[in-house]
């Protein structure tokens, strides 16, 4: 059963700390709910972890109506759009807009999609939290970090990236990837979400940044274990910038082959073969692997994404972004090796 008065005290320093909320403003609060045909469709623990993340985001929207008097409160949940990075809704969209703050506590994604680049247009500041779990509120968990700490550097990470024109990633599991940074500014993802129009993850705590289109060429390896559902290593083959195959990772594995749909030369498939994110993660507290949104900000690991890359300087717009972590790396910015087993050397 979910302890509010145990959460309390950390959504209320979320609120007013990572995201500046204020009295008059108005909050809203996002959780997607499974459709019928998904709740037949996934395991009992899927769904269980679905549900209980619909309750938790109930749960906020309690503790912050009880910490924020005079402020605007709406919970709102929404039907699930299936998979990261799809569109939800136009009225839920809307809504977005309207809102001073968004707090998305959603199992798929909206950090990369056009709705939350729309409501921070108009002002809103975003906090998208896709697999969040109520753990991850308590001393010690991700959201329990020094931000001020976690900013610094990741700030100077992002820094790092805009000077650089070419990199390389490998691993022990068996990555070899190079891609170009010319021209991209890195992004820092880095928990201060309190100025208008800002939005990124709660927990936060990566540098990222968008490679060029067309140049990603190499193997990117996802190891067993740091990716949900994954129970044998998966492999995808970048060529020209694009995947080019995917092997291995049993059910996850063939998963991705049917979205990527690798025999078609143009449509939606295509955009989701883009390698579309470099990330670094800066959060000290993160530790969890097969949480997506904990793994990636795990300090001492690397993520690369496929899909969209529109709203973070690049030019693929899609229905999908996914990242996949991969730790203990060796990182080369322009031949110089800046991460070495997963430890920063800058």
């Amino acid at each position: 059963m979910l302890d509010l008065k145990a959460l309390g005290p950390a959504v209320a320093a979320m609120l007013r700390d990572n995201m500046g909320l204020k009295v008059g403003e108005s909050l809203l609060v996002l959780a997607d709910v499974p459709s019928a045909d998904e709740l037949a469709r996934l395991d009992f623990e899927a769904t269980e972890d679905f549900l209980d993340r619909i309750i938790l985001a109930r749960g906020v929207a309690a503790i912050s109506a009880e910490a924020f008097p005079g402020t605007r409160i709406e919970f709102l949940p929404y039907p699930s759009v299936g998979q990261h990075g799809t569109e939800v809704p136009r009225a839920v969209a809307a809504k977005m807009k309207a809102a001073s703050v968004v707090v998305a506590m959603t199992t798929y994604s909206l950090t990369h999609t056009r709705a939350t680049a729309e409501a921070a247009g108009t002002g809103a500041r975003i906090a998208s939290m896709p697999g969040i779990l109520a753990r991850m509120f308590m001393p010690s968990g991700p959201m329990a970090v020094d931000y001020a700490a976690v900013r610094k550097e990741t700030r100077f990470l992002a820094e790092l990236m805009t000077r650089t024109k070419l990199v390389r990633v490998t691993s022990p599991g068996g990555t070899d990837l190079t891609f170009s940074l010319e021209g991209r500014k890195g992004g820092a993802d880095d928990g201060f979400l309190n100025v208008p129009g800002t939005w990124g993850n709660l927990p936060a705590g990566e540098a990222f940044v968008a490679p060029v289109e067309g140049t990603a060429e190499g193997r990117l390896v996802v190891q067993k274990g740091w990716y949900p559902g994954l129970l044998e290593d998966l492999t995808f083959v970048f060529k020209g910038g694009l995947v080019a195959a995917v092997t291995g990772g049993g059910e996850v594995g063939r998963w991705f082959a049917e979205k990527l749909n690798l025999g078609t030369a143009d449509g939606p498939e295509r955009s989701r073969r883009n390698c579309a994110e470099l990330g670094i993660g800066t959060n000290p507290n993160a530790k969890t692997p097969d949480n997506v949104l904990e793994a990636e900000k795990i300090r001492g690991t690397i993520h690369i994404a496929i899909g969209d890359s529109s709203h973070m300087g690049g030019l693929t717009e899609s229905d999908l972004h996914e990242d996949f972590v991969i730790p203990k790396p060796d990182v080369y910015f322009d031949g110089e090796k800046v991460i070495a087993g997963g430890r920063s050397l800058a």
